[in-house]
């Protein structure tokens, strides 16, 4: 782990560049999408303790698999979301085959048979509306939104002015928009922008779910380049974006694959709803 901010750390994951967030509290430390394999979070879980720090809670962003983990070394602090998120992952666990279909996903990965699903998604919602993380450490404002997947959210840790930002503003991800109707996650995307843009002044550190952490001044940099490819989109156009095709960072090729599954989608609805491209 290394630290961003006072008080915060953060660890990197070797798979996708994934990062878990510590913020050191009063009596412990919460814990944001910890992961991804068993090892790492015991690593996490052993340098919490070699530095006396429990954890005295978790939360998660959204509810992807990578950002639901668990591990039993972390201890059984609560475990919280938004309350959208929290019922998307009662809906899928009450599917008995979903945990075994994401392992299944998984053995195409190098991390295969290495992540624990056992204590996967169990989160508890908190009430829709709460503004911040109920913790005895800094104040951890909730912003949440509906860009990516059900009841994302960002934390940000107002008095580090640490931004947790999930599955947006990363340096190596494109915006992933929402599997339902692509009209609907465009403006989900666009005023999920516009809220982080709300807090872009106060921001020192912005921390992506997957990529690399940036300064203050990544931030608004990263929500320009955000959304002018989510209007790009809208527009009909084809994306300019450094993060796909030739200039996209080496290993990270892959991206263009949802860049270009996203401009299918544009077509497919242009032709059904007879608009032009």
């Amino acid at each position: 782990m290394r630290q961003v901010a006072e008080g915060v750390l953060v660890h990197e994951s070797e798979f996708v560049q994934t990062n878990t967030v510590v913020v050191q509290g009063r009596a412990g430390v919460l814990l944001i999408d910890p992961g991804i394999t068993g090892d790492e979070m015991v690593a996490i879980a052993d340098d919490l303790r070699q530095l006396g720090q429990p954890v005295v809670a978790g939360f998660s962003t959204h509810p992807d698999w990578d950002h639901v983990l668990w591990h039993a070394k972390l201890g059984d602090a609560p475990r919280y979301g938004t309350a959208r998120c929290a019922a998307y992952m009662r809906d899928l666990l009450s599917d008995a085959g979903a945990t075994a279909r994401i392992a299944a996903d998984l053995l195409e990965t190098e991390i295969a048979g290495q992540v624990p699903l056992d204590l996967l998604g169990l989160i508890t919602g908190l009430p829709a509306g709460t503004a911040q993380i109920p913790w005895d450490g800094p104040r951890v404002r909730i912003i949440e939104h509906q860009a990516h997947a059900p009841g994302h959210a960002a934390l940000f840790i107002e008095e580090r002015g640490v931004l947790v930002a999930g599955d947006m503003l990363s340096d190596v991800l494109v915006p992933m928009l929402d599997d339902g109707d692509l009209a609907t996650a465009i403006e989900e995307y666009l005023t999920a922008l516009r809220l982080l843009e709300g807090v872009a002044g106060d921001v020192d550190v912005v921390v992506p779910g997957h990529g690399s952490v940036g300064g203050s001044d990544q931030m608004q940099a990263r929500i320009d380049q955000d959304r002018a490819y989510v209007l790009a989109l809208r527009n009909g156009q084809v994306p300019a974006d450094p993060r796909v095709g030739p200039s996209a960072k080496p290993g990270w090729e892959w991206v263009s694959d949802i860049h270009e599954g996203q401009l299918r989608r544009l077509a497919q609805r242009s032709e059904r709803d007879g608009a032009p491209r």
